[in-house]
């Protein structure tokens, strides 16, 4: 018990001894000064990044349903220019 309470007591004057000395002071300027960069740097934070991730994923499965909506509509109103749209898709190696 002795050791543990001795060794509060040097943690306890380590962490007096940090925040009252100049190290502290430079941790907080150097802190402001990052901020101050990034803020510069017009950075996302990683949560802002991950949403727009997964907007992004939602637009591009919006986007192939659509697609495939709309060339459904098209082979149904112009059976021809659809046959020919299959045709030319195939020999260039599309989808």
């Amino acid at each position: 018990m002795l050791s543990q309470k001795l060794f509060d007591e040097i943690s306890a004057k380590i962490s007096e001894t940090i925040a009252a000395s100049p190290a502290k002071d430079i941790e907080k300027n150097m802190r402001a000064m990052m901020a101050a960069t990034f803020a510069k740097m017009d950075l996302v934070t990683r949560e802002e990044f991950d949403v727009q991730q997964e907007v992004l994923a939602r637009t591009r499965e919006k986007l192939a349903g659509l697609e495939e909506r709309l060339a459904r509509a098209e082979s149904a109103l112009f059976p021809d220019m659809a046959a020919e749209r299959a045709e030319t898709e195939t020999t260039q190696g599309h989808s």
